[in-house]
């Protein structure tokens, strides 16, 4: 049971709109705003941190040093940045402060993950001699009853409220660039020596005859469910696909995950992949891989997807889980001289900086790497090279990433694949985590270790961990990459025993075993006989 009074979902849904339209920017396009369901004490926190109710927006004084336009995790870092450094700086959000990250991304669907991980060890708990009586039921309101306090816990941090108090003069609205140097919000013109667009993507759409009719979640709805569905569908096996799959999937519904391509997660490592798929068909995921959706239409209450083999499968909700697309419309990117696409977003060089000299981009809007932690650092490039002349690089960047599936998949640096394409010769070591002692204690043997080295040398090119806290263990080898450390000083590091993260030691003995040639074995045999 949950603590919420319940409230009929048509007035509780009006009274969401009502509060939102009762914010002051009347230039806003409110369907572009996700759906706020349910209106309980945890949304109107929530509310009242990312998207105020009562903000009255500043009136500009001067010339802006930067404007940012986008509070999602790219225009934040960016706004706190150049103002702790004495800049002058606006910031312009038109839907939630915190972007899609703290609103409809990472911060709800870990929360999700987390508790979908509890019913998985809840099941499993027989195999440790632990009895957990009868069969484990979920309380899925109270699920995402923990999701939204937990995210209205931290949206303070993202606050319009807590940046205003920065010196931040916060603007909520639609910005538009009326010329080279200025930027239009609310009625009051902005003026500016630098700007940065962050305004982040959306959720991408397919064109599936009858799906707009049919009706869909995305990652901007799904976080409003209130009831689990008893069918799931989930249309792509990319990382938020298999996340959203894997969890429904233990939460109780029956999932089936539909994939275009061969294979789930098809820009991971095949090997990586495979162990993926199957824990997914473990928790009860089917997997329909290959699979060309021809039409979806309702039918009896149920939502009905036609495949190209003839087959149908019926599901009470659908997720799609295709994408992102850059969100470039209504921003005058004209006006301003800044070159841009739909698919892709605003170019930008090595150096962040658009084809008009003054503006710069950051985050999902300019970058393939649609990652919070990409967002963060790119944004600290543009800090440097708006403000300071700087001339850092995003192709420095050594950018790990992690798909939050049970277990983890992480990486960082060149696939083989990648090398390959590339010309650049490479040895590899793999290591199974079932030859690791802390994993086996755990009973979480089922992934393992790759890294890629530069043939012939220690010096580490990329690596993929598959493990249960893989996103948490990449990290040293990451930090390894960015120092300039090869595999063999990596040996050298001591781990406290027993823990998972000393595969990453063993394969710095692997590598350190392959030193030990023939020749060099025989040099060192005849020393031992001398010495005796």
């Amino acid at each position: 049971m949950t603590n919420e009074t319940p409230v009929d979902s048509k007035n509780e849904a009006k009274a969401a709109r009502e509060s939102i339209t009762a914010l002051p920017p009347l230039d806003v396009d409110l369907s572009e705003l996700p759906q706020v369901q349910p209106l309980d004490e945890h949304n109107r926190s929530w509310l009242q941190n990312v998207r105020p109710s009562d903000w009255v927006n500043p009136e500009p004084t001067g010339r802006y040093n930067m404007v940012v336009i986008g509070a999602g995790t790219a225009g934040l870092v960016t706004a706190s940045g150049a103002a702790g450094l004495g800049a002058k700086v606006a910031l312009i959000e038109r839907g939630m402060m915190g972007g899609d990250c703290l609103n409809v991304g990472c911060v709800p669907s870990k929360a999700l993950i987390r508790c979908a991980r509890v019913c998985a060890d809840a099941r499993g708990a027989g195999a440790f001699g632990v009895r957990v009586g009868g069969d484990v039921t979920v309380d899925f309101p109270k699920v995402m009853e923990r999701m939204r306090r937990l995210r209205a816990g931290i949206s303070p941090a993202d606050s319009a409220r807590r940046f205003r108090d920065m010196g931040v003069d916060v603007f909520i609205g639609n910005a538009c660039f009326t010329g080279k140097d200025s930027i239009a919000v609310g009625g009051k013109t902005l003026r500016f020596a630098r700007a940065c667009i962050a305004t982040g993507a959306r959720a991408a759409s397919l064109p599936i005859p009858g799906l707009a009719e049919a009706g869909c979640l995305t990652n901007e709805t799904l976080f409003s469910l209130t009831e689990l569905p008893s069918r799931l569908a989930v249309i792509g096996a990319g990382p938020i696909g298999c996340e959203m799959a894997q969890a429904f999937a233990r939460f109780g519904s029956r999932v089936t995950l539909l994939e275009a391509g061969p294979q789930i997660l098809m820009r991971e490592d095949r090997d990586a992949a495979g162990r993926i798929e199957a824990a997914l068909v473990r928790d009860g995921v089917e997997l329909r891989c290959s699979a060309q959706i021809v039409q979806i239409r309702r039918e009896a209450g149920s939502k009905l997807i036609m495949l190209g083999d003839g087959s149908e499968i019926g599901a009470d909700e659908i997720l799609l889980g295709v994408g992102r697309a850059p969100n470039v419309q209504g921003l005058g990117l004209d006006a301003a001289k800044v070159t841009y696409d739909e698919r892709s977003g605003v170019k930008v060089d090595d150096r962040l900086r658009t084809t008009n000299r003054n503006v710069f981009a950051a985050g999902d809007i300019c970058s393939p790497y649609k990652f919070t932690h990409a967002a963060d650092f790119m944004a600290r490039i543009v800090i440097q090279n708006a403000l300071f002349f700087g001339r850092a690089k995003v192709s420095a960047l050594t950018l790990p990433w992690c798909t939050y599936t049970d277990p983890e998949i992480a990486h960082v640096g060149l696939y083989a694949h990648d090398a390959d394409a590339k010309g650049i010769p490479i040895d590899t070591i793999t290591l199974e985590l079932a030859d690791v002692d802390r994993a086996i204690l755990d009973g979480e043997t089922e992934g393992f270790l790759k890294v890629h080295l530069k043939k012939g040398t220690d010096k580490i090119l990329g690596a993929t961990l598959v493990a249960r806290h893989a996103g948490e263990m990449i990290s040293e080898i990451t930090l390894a990459m960015v120092g300039g450390v090869g595999l063999s000083t990596v040996a050298r590091a001591i781990h406290p025993y027993p823990v998972q993260a000393d595969v990453i030691r063993k394969a710095g003995d692997a590598y350190n075993r392959t030193r030990l040639t023939p020749r060099v074995r025989r040099l060192f045999e005849t020393l031992l006989r001398w010495r005796r």
